[in-house]
C-alpha cells in the first residue's frame, strides 16, 4: 500500500476547474453502481511497468556483480600476464650509474619528482640538480614539463624510488671540457674563491682548481686575490685523482707576447691616483699616466675616468721584465680634447687611430735606418723592402738559379749572309 500511494504522489493530472464539479453529477459505474475515478486505473498501469523495469535492471546489476567476482577477467583481451610482460618490456636497467631519461612532473623545495617511465617516480634533491650550489631546483632552470637525462645514484629504502643527479652528468661534462681547452693551449678564466698555504683555488668550468704560488705572476696576497678572475692555462687534468692544475704564469707569457707596441686593448680601471689610473689589461695592470690621458690637460683625473670603466687603450710600451706596461689614450684622440669631451668617438676610432700611429712609428724607423746606411756604409748593413734594417745578403735561393730561359741582354742585329 505504501508503494501504492508513492505512485499516486508521483502522478500528476491536469487541474479540474471547479465550475464542471458544480454543475455535473459524478459518473457512477452501470454494473455496480459504485463511484469509480479513472487516475486510479492508469496509476496502477504505471506502477506495474516501472516495478518490471526495475526487476530487470537488479537482475543485470546482479549477474555483473557475480561475474567480476567470480570471473572478472573473462571476455578481456589484456591479461595480467599480458600487463606485466609489458611493464618488463618497457622496464630499465635500475643499477646505480644507469643513465635514464626523465619529465619533471613536480618540484617542492628539496628538488623535483622526476617520471622515468617505471614502476614508481624517482626523486631528483636539490644538492644534485647542478654542478654550482643553489637553493631551489628552480635557479636551476628545472621546472615541471623539463625534459632531460639523469643518472641513478640511489635508492630511498623508504618507499623504494630511485634517486637520480645531474650534478654527476654535469661533472662529466665539466672534465670532458677541461681536456679540450687543455688540448688547446688556450687561456682561460678561473674566479679565485679560496687560499691555502699552497695556492689559490679557482673555479673553471664549474671545477676546483689549484693554482700554486709559484705559478702566480703578480705578487699579490692570497687575500687580495679572493674573488679576482685571473687568466689560467691548465697544467694537469687528472678525472680519476679529481685533480685540476692551473698556471697563471703561463696564461700572463701568452698575453703578454700579445702587447705589442700600438696595439689597442680593452681595459677596466682599477683604481686612480694623483698621477695617473691602473688598468687591468687581461690579467696584466698597466699605467695609463695623466699626461697620456687627453692632448688637453686633465687636472683631476677622477672627472675623465673611475673606477670600474671599461675603455680602449693603445700600448705605449712593455717592460717584460719588470712587468711594466704604459698605456694611451691620447694617442687614440681623432682631435685634441676628445677623450675630456667625448670619450665614446675616441673608442670608436680607436683602432683607426691605432693603425695610423703605428705607420708613423714604421716611417720613422724607416728614415733612421736609412740616415744610418748613409752615415755608416761600412757597416755591412741594407735596408730591405720593408724598411728592415739587417745584414748585407745575396738574395738568392740556396739551389742556385734557373738560366734556361733567360732572354739575350741585347738585341740581334742583321743577319749577315
Amino acid at each position: 500500500m505504501a508503494s501504492l500511494a508513492q505512485q499516486f504522489t508521483g502522478l500528476r493530472c491536469s487541474p479540474l476547474s471547479s465550475s464542471r464539479f458544480s454543475k455535473s453529477k459524478p459518473f457512477y459505474s452501470k454494473r455496480t453502481h459504485k463511484p469509480t475515478l479513472f487516475p486510479i486505473v492508469s496509476a496502477v498501469a504505471i506502477s506495474n511497468a516501472q516495478t518490471k523495469e526495475r526487476a530487470e535492471l537488479k537482475k543485470l546489476f546482479e549477474d555483473a556483480y557475480e561475474r567480476c567476482r567470480t570471473t572478472p577477467l573473462e571476455g578481456v583481451p589484456f591479461t595480467l600476464d599480458d600487463f606485466n610482460a609489458a611493464l618488463e618490456k618497457y622496464d630499465f636497467n635500475a643499477e646505480i650509474g644507469t643513465k635514464v631519461k626523465g619529465t619533471v612532473f613536480k618540484t617542492d623545495n628539496n628538488g623535483a619528482l622526476v617520471d622515468i617511465t617505471a614502476k614508481s617516480s624517482a626523486y631528483l634533491p636539490v644538492q644534485e640538480a647542478c654542478i654550482h650550489k643553489i637553493k631551489h631546483v628552480e635557479d636551476a632552470g628545472i621546472v615541471p614539463g623539463l625534459k632531460d637525462e639523469f643518472v641513478i645514484i640511489g635508492e630511498n629504502e623508504v618507499d623504494d624510488s630511485l634517486i637520480l643527479s645531474l650534478r654527476s652528468i654535469q661533472y662529466e661534462l665539466a672534465w670532458e671540457r677541461c681536456r679540450q681547452l687543455q688540448t688547446e693551449d688556450v687561456v682561460v678564466k678561473g674566479k679565485v674563491v679560496s687560499a691555502n698555504k699552497g695556492g689559490v683555488v679557482a673555479v673553471v668550468e664549474g671545477l676546483r682548481g689549484f693554482v700554486p704560488f709559484s705559478q702566480i705572476s703578480s705578487k699579490s696576497t692570497a687575500e687580495d686575490l679572493i674573488e679576482r678572475e685571473l687568466p689560467l692555462k691548465f697544467v694537469e687534468v687528472d678525472e680519476e685523482q679529481s685533480r685540476l692544475v692551473l698556471s697563471n704564469r703561463k696564461a700572463m707569457a701568452d698575453s703578454q707576447a700579445q702587447l705589442g707596441i700600438g696595439s689597442v686593448v680593452i681595459g677596466t680601471v682599477q683604481s686612480l691616483k694623483p698621477y695617473g689610473a691602473f688598468i687591468d689589461i687581461g690579467g696584466i695592470n698597466g699605467l695609463l699616466h695623466v699626461s697620456q690621458i687627453s692632448h688637453d690637460r686633465v687636472s683631476d683625473i677622477a672627472t675623465v675616468l673611475q673606477p670600474g670603466d671599461t675603455l680602449k687603450v693603445m700600448i705605449l710600451s712593455h717592460d717584460r721584465e719588470r712587468g711594466r706596461v704604459s698605456l694611451s689614450t691620447k694617442k687614440l684622440e681623432p682631435t685634441p680634447g676628445d677623450m675630456i669631451r667625448n670619450p665614446k668617438l675616441v673608442f670608436e676610432k680607436a683602432e683607426e687611430m691605432a693603425q695610423t700611429f703605428r705607420q708613423r712609428i714604421a716611417q720613422a724607423e724607416a728614415m733612421a735606418r736609412a740616415d744610418m746606411l748613409r752615415f755608416q756604409p761600412e757597416s755591412g748593413l741594407t735596408l730591405s723592402s720593408d724598411g728592415i734594417l739587417g745584414p748585407l745578403t745575396s738574395d738568392l735561393p740556396a739551389e742556385g738559379l734557373d738560366l734556361t730561359d733567360v732572354p739575350p741582354a741585347e738585341e740581334s742585329g742583321l743577319t749577315v749572309a
